[in-house]
This record gives structure tokens, sequence and C-alpha cells, in this order.
């Protein structure tokens, strides 16, 4: 038995102090407010986690939760890139990986944040402190690291000013400038580009970083618009790609990858783009009452891929 407690609870704080997504509560306390949604989240899972344990343990079910954020990889080689970069990850990964595999919030994380605060003129930091029952208690609530992993970013350093994102936020205070190398191929969706190479330098980051944990990728899928019904050679092409730097992580870098879910299997309802994106290997036709499914070219080609690649785990 595997469990996910939180899905994507980076995206949850999205919600709060910014209109991006649901429920767009509490607007006047951006860069408070995300914090302490953040705070009550990995409380929450921690103690579902030692709930488990207490009650449960006899299933040998194994908890986590499914981590999102973003991943970037340096603009350039200048040491101020590299950093935020870093920053990148530290904030939104790290924001909830680093107090359950390691204990606290990413110490980068707390310095910055703190040092914002004081320039804000504030007398304590916008990121409450965890007592150290609480960093015990969320301390080694994770058998496995859940990742969600779609897209690699390249990051400068220093503010985006073209964000819709309040300053201050959990954004601003992250200090990075997004954007693409115009060579990566692109989905539907403004955000997504097709980079392969990222998911496996993802994976590599996650087992330094906490010293080799089990790892399932928990979503990884391609998005379009739909317009090619269920010929979708791109979606094919990205799991391939995906799936075979995936595979280099297990055979070459020797990371403990113990399984890959494809986002997903039926085309849903995608946050505030409803059902104008599509990720599924099955075409669902909202149109039609019965809501008829159709299997994509993808779906057929994921088949024969599992068929042939068969990884056994142990």
């Amino acid at each position: 038995k595997w469990w996910i407690t939180i899905n994507e609870a980076f995206m949850v704080t999205r919600g709060y102090g910014a209109d991006m997504f649901a429920p767009a509560a509490y607007l006047d306390l951006h860069g408070i407010v995300e914090y302490q949604v953040a705070r009550n989240l990995l409380l929450a899972h921690a103690r579902a986690y030692r709930l488990y344990q207490k009650k449960y343990s006899h299933q040998n079910g194994k908890l986590s939760m499914a981590f999102a954020g973003y991943f970037c990889i340096p603009a350039t080689d200048h040491l101020a890139d590299i950093a935020a970069a870093e920053r990148c990850y530290q904030h939104t990964y790290g924001w909830f990986a680093h107090p359950i595999f390691v204990g606290d919030y990413p110490s980068e994380m707390k310095k910055r944040i703190d040092l914002i605060s004081k320039l804000e003129g504030r007398n304590a930091s916008r990121l409450p402190p965890f007592t150290q029952d609480e960093i015990d208690e969320i301390r080694g609530t994770a058998d496995f690291y859940g990742l969600n992993h779609y897209t690699t970013n390249l990051a400068a350093d220093g503010v985006d000013q073209s964000s819709s994102d309040p300053n201050p936020s959990s954004a601003s205070d992250t200090g990075f400038i997004s954007s693409a190398d115009p060579s990566w191929p692109d989905g539907a969706a403004s955000w997504f580009k097709v980079v392969p190479q990222g998911i496996r330098l993802h994976v590599k980051k996650i087992s330094e970083e906490y010293g080799n944990p089990d790892i399932i990728v928990t979503e990884n899928g391609y998005v379009d618009d739909g317009s090619k019904l269920t010929n979708d050679p791109e979606r094919i092409y990205y799991l391939e790609t995906y799936l075979g730097e995936l595979r280099k992580t297990i055979y070459t870098d020797r990371c403990n990858v113990k399984g890959h879910l494809s986002w997903s299997l039926l085309d849903n309802f995608e946050w505030k783009n409803g059902y104008t994106l599509k990720f599924g290997i099955v075409s669902v036709d909202y149109n039609n009452p019965n809501r008829t499914r159709t299997m994509k070219n993808s779906a057929r080609w994921m088949k024969r891929y599992i068929e042939m690649h068969k990884i056994y785990y142990q």
C-alpha cells in the first residue's frame, strides 16, 4: 500500500495571498498567510503519518507527500544565477521536503525571509518558526519521496517585474526570474516546456539532498489542447524521452527510483483552465453525456513500452 497524504502542498499555498488559484483567500495578507498555510499542511501531514504508524502499521503501508514546485537550472554560469536556481528549488520543493527529510525549513530560506522581513521594518520573520517539538514531529514522516515533475525553468537572479504575484509574497521572496530556452519544445500551457534532461537532474538533486531516498515519480506527463484528438506524437515523444532519462537515474546514477505514474490516465479538469488542456493518454468527450473514452496513440505506446521495458521492484 502506497499513500499520499497531501498532493502538491506548494500549489495549495498559491491559493492564499494571491488570486492565482482557489480559494484566492486572505489577499490582504500576501507574504504572510502562505507560510502559515504551509506550516499547517506540514503539521497535518506529520500527524496523519504518526497516526498511521500508531494504528495501521500492521498494513505495512508506505506514506509520503507528493511534492511540487519549480525545478530550475541556472540561466548562465554566473554565481548569482546558480544561487537563484538553488533558491528556486529550496523555496518550492525544499519548503516542504526539507522539514520532512532533514528537519525544519531550508536554512537559506529562513535567513532570506528573515532578512527581507527586517528590511520591511517587521519585528519578526514572515516565515513562522516551528517549535523543536514540531520539528521532531515532522522530521522522518516520509517513506519515499513523491515527485511531481513536468518541466524545467531557467533561473536568473532578480525579481520578476512582469509577475502577477503581489509583493511581498512567497514568490517575490524567492528572488528569481524564470525563463526558458527557445530551443525547448513547448506544450499547450504557457509554463510547459519539454526538457527531458531536467527530470534526471531533478532526481539526482533529490538523491544528493536527502540521502538517496526511495523515489516515486507521482506525476509526469504532457499537455496539449486536444486538437489532434487521439493522434498525439508529441506526448509519445515526451514520455519516451523522460522515461529514458529516468532509466539513466536508475542504471547509471544509482538513484532509488521505484516507480513512475503518468499524468494522466484520462483528460481531466485542469485547474483554472478547465477542460481546455489535455493531459490524458485516454481522451474523454466531455460534450457527450456518456463521457465517451477513447484510447490515444500514447496509451497504446505506453502499453508496448511497459511490456518491453519491465523494471522489477525489489
